[in-house]
């Protein structure tokens, strides 16, 4: 499909196109659909999950062994592979089926002028030329020339990011809209665009752009040009992976070479070799990391926060710049009357919240209600109403029994409208007026002082962010109504302040991503006052200068980010603006998360670091671009995901440090005794016992493990720090060197006391799982010594343990079990005599900790 706009099939008749000329339009240019993602299949999924590098090496490993004869080894190892591709695919299928469609954006169905007559057809049927219908509650359906409109005012706001609804009208005879038509920024009132909303009055207009080439069609398009990048701590882990893995290969070559040389015996030097290759090869660390990503995701789904980018909840961790939108994320996208104002009383909905109305603005509020559809679709309206059935219940200012006689609707030449009403116990006629102060002073026919005194405090009122409203009321005894408002004798009454309200969580919310040294930026549609007074609100920072969005498109690449340190309100920004923003953040080195929920967002969702969508009131768009998304459009959960993605990585770390911990006496007691002429102490299915059930036990105890208690008052990690750094090695190389040192000393001692390498052998590997347990107790907590902590906060390390500690006990003590691995059970004085060298490692791993300090994740 082209992206240019395709002329009209014919001239707009009066009676729009024929069928057949629609269905011909239909199969040239396709459906009016708008292009987002096509869900991913299970196929695909499985494919995805299947080949992905980490699982391949597992699947290879484990294809090894089963070529070499070790049928149990390899099952064991296959299996629990198979476990963990089906947990990924499990997560990954269930965040697809919640995400399939883009249903709330497209109106189902279509009021359309056809062959002289109306009728409804499916919003997808449409086609450039098409005339189409529009009134109250509509969805527009596709990209519009007006050619027709009464009283017409649009919810622009999925694109705009704008709150208020736009006034519309026709465009001049003879005019049309092309390619270069403007963007959806209120610049034009003759168009109206695909996936806004009808407020109010009533409209007819000619499509002139469906599908791909809509504004939300363009929006599309852009996203399908941005790349998703690799988080780095996948970058990081697959190259660890690959180096570890070819160090291991050439030495297990070496070490059989070694032994056939050493002793002619070339078999027992495979045996050798292939035994310190499964030592080596570091197949934990995609698990470690698989299962640390989808738990962590899984916890989050638990929170109300949907991860479609697993790995971004690591990202998290890092983030040093939000970048959030004003309308649906910070606020309710819902008006509310925050003011109400006369010349005899003010009243604050939040701040006089539990002091009743005062009697003065009774009136201001009745007579808002009365110039108020009752059944409203304008946002303002619907607060107004709101307001009345709140603060006027139980008094006789709300009339549900008088009757509408007639209204005078909104112009342009006079930006007030009047509702006359009849009420059953009057015969005179009560009128209710409303709208710009400025146009119901007119109607009152003020003098200048109190005009001016009016003026003043709308200016008050709209410093402080707030959309202000005129009330006035008039009675008139006449039976016949005058041909318009001028002529009724107006009074007026006060003034009504509207304002989209901040989200109750959001101020605390963002108070805690300061004390986490995230900084908080807001990107907004909306006016410079309206921007500031909601910044001030959420708790940002309003004292520097805002930039607004014409003051943007002025500015260089360089010149931008010279301001970028000190701003932290963009306002009057589109789209493009956005996207603009979010890369200039990048290009600072900032790991960006950015929060949206309309169409507008999802350009700049998609390119930030991390996406993060509301779910609820959010679009499809914007959620399909999103990495993260909040099911319950809770701003706070936010700070819940920056919690785990910091958890996620801390342990992470702890993981690594057990990893490479107990991987040093594993590899020391592979080559050690073939240096030193000893029978082989470790053979492959110790060190399968090893590694499937001690190494994915500690993955689940490190991944569960809570976040240190001051870690959300650090500042964030510097998004280039690597995961396997200085600290993190130094820490597991030294636990490692000590518990390989007591080891060999066990072994040599047990050989020379028992004269029994299979007696040997067996107290060495009990010692060996004792203290991998002991690893895994003193690095849970390294701000804490490890017998401050216990299994309580950790129910999974006591299942563990106390697992290990059985099955450990089985293969020393039934004969069967034994001889399987050559061990011979030791005496009952070896077997205390190893519990106290057990503990003796746990000191020497407490010593390391402490003497090495606590490693801190360098700040940005």
């Amino acid at each position: 499909m082209n992206s240019a706009s395709p002329p009209a099939c014919t001239p707009c008749a009066p009676g729009g196109l024929s069928e057949a000329e629609a269905q011909r339009c239909l199969g040239r240019d396709g459906p009016n659909e708008l292009p987002v993602s096509q869900p991913r299949s299970v196929l695909r999924l499985a494919r995805e999950v299947v080949s992905e590098p980490m699982f391949l090496l597992l699947v290879a490993c484990g294809a090894l062994y089963m070529l070499l004869g070790d049928a149990q080894e390899a099952g064991m190892l296959l299996g629990f592979v198979f476990v963990v591709m089906g947990i990924s695919f499990a997560q990954q299928r269930r965040s697809e089926r919640s995400l399939e469609a883009l249903r709330d954006l497209s109106s189902p169905r279509a009021l359309v002028e056809r062959d002289g007559g109306a009728r409804r057809i499916a919003a997808r049927e449409l086609v450039v030329g098409d005339l189409v219908l529009l009134a109250e509650g509509n969805r527009v359906p596709a990209d519009m020339q007006l050619i027709d409109a009464s009283n017409l005012a649009v919810d622009e706001s999925l694109l705009t990011g704008e709150s208020a609804p736009v006034a519309k009208q026709p465009s001049p005879v003879g005019e049309a809209a092309g390619d270069d038509r403007p963007a959806p920024d209120g610049s034009d009132p003759s168009q109206v665009y695909s996936g806004t909303l009808v407020t109010r009055g009533s409209g007819r207009g000619r499509v002139v752009a469906t599908g791909a080439r809509s504004a939300l069609g363009r929006i599309g398009q852009s996203l399908a040009a941005i790349v998703v990048e690799t988080t780095p701590i996948q970058r990081e882990t697959r190259r660890v992976v690959k180096r570890v893995a070819l160090v291991g290969l050439v030495l297990a070559a070496g070490l059989a070479l070694a032994h056939w040389m050493a002793r002619g015996d070339w078999l027992h030097g495979l045996l050798a070799g292939l035994t310190l290759a499964m030592a080596i090869l570091p197949e934990e660390l995609p698990v470690v990391l698989t299962l640390f990503l989808g738990l962590g995701a899984w916890r989050l789904a638990r929170e109300k926060v949907l991860a479609r980018s697993i790995p971004a909840v690591e990202l998290l961790g890092a983030t040093t710049v939000l970048c959030v939108d004003k309308t649906g994320t910070l606020t309710a996208n819902r008006m509310a009357v925050r003011r109400l104002w006369s010349e005899q009383a003010v009243y604050d909905t939040v701040q006089a919240a539990a002091a009743a109305l005062p009697e003065e603005l009774h009136g201001v509020l009745e007579y808002a209600v009365l110039a108020s559809h009752r059944r409203a679709f304008d946002p303002m309206e619907s607060a107004i109403g709101d307001a009345g059935q709140r603060l006027l219940a139980n008094t006789e200012h709300l009339h549900d029994d008088w009757t509408l006689v007639d209204d005078y609707p909104l112009s342009s030449e006079m930006l007030a409208m009047s509702r006359v009403w009849q009420s059953p116990d009057q015969r005179e006629r009560l009128i209710a007026a409303k709208g710009a102060p400025e146009a119901i002073v007119d109607l009152c026919h003020l003098d200048a002082s109190r005009s001016a005194r009016i003026a003043e405090q709308v200016l008050a009122l709209a410093g402080d962010g707030l959309r202000v409203l005129g009330v006035a009321q008039a009675r008139f005894d006449a039976d016949v109504l005058p041909e318009q408002q001028h002529d009724f004798a107006f009074e007026f009454l006060g003034l009504v302040g509207l304002e989209d309200p901040v989200r109750p969580d959001v101020p605390q919310a963002i108070a805690e991503c300061q004390a986490a040294g995230i900084r908080v930026v807001m990107m907004t549609g909306d006016h410079p006052a309206t921007a500031i007074s909601v910044a001030r609100q959420a708790g940002l920072s309003a004292e520097a200068p805002v930039i607004t969005g014409a003051e943007l498109a002025t500015l260089s690449d360089a010149a931008l980010g010279a301001r970028l340190a000190g701003t932290h309100i963009f306002c009057r920004v589109q789209p493009d603006q956005k996207l603009r923003l979010v890369r200039a953040f990048r290009a600072r080195g900032d790991v960006v998360a950015m929060t949206g929920d309309g169409v507008n967002d999802a350009p700049a969702l998609k390119a930030a670091d991390i996406g993060v969508a509301m779910g609820a009131r959010g679009t499809e768009v914007a959620r399909e671009a999103a990495a993260l998304v909040l099911l319950n459009d809770d701003f706070s959960s936010l700070v819940t995901a920056v919690r785990y993605g910091r958890r996620v990585f801390a342990n992470l770390r702890k993981a690594i440090v057990f990893v490479v911990s107990v991987h040093v006496p594993i590899v020391g007691l592979s080559i050690l005794p073939v240096l030193f002429g000893w029978p082989m102490l470790l053979m492959p299915v110790h060190i399968l016992f090893l590694q499937l059930i001690i190494d994915p036990a500690c993955s689940v105890v490190f991944e569960a493990e809570p976040l240190e208690p001051d870690a959300m008052k650090a500042p964030p990690r510097r998004p280039d720090q690597r995961l396997f750094d200085a600290a993190v090695m130094a820490r597991g190389l030294w636990q490692g060197a000590g518990l390989l040192a007591l080891l060999l000393a066990v072994y040599g001692a047990v050989r020379a006391v028992a004269h029994s390498d299979d007696v040997a052998r067996a107290l060495t590997f009990a010692v060996l799982v004792l203290s991998n347990l002991g690893l895994i107790q003193a690095n849970r907590s390294w701000s804490r010594p490890s017998w401050r902590g216990s299994a309580a906060s950790n129910g999974q390390f006591g299942w563990i343990a106390a697992a290990t500690t059985v099955v450990l006990g089985v293969v020393l003590e039934v004969p069967a079990v034994s001889r399987l691995f050559s061990f011979v059970t030791p005496t009952p004085f070896m077997i205390l005599a190893g519990l106290g060298i057990s503990a003796i490692a746990m000191l020497w791993f407490e010593g390391v900790k402490w003497g090495l300090g606590r490693p801190r994740p360098a700040a940005v």
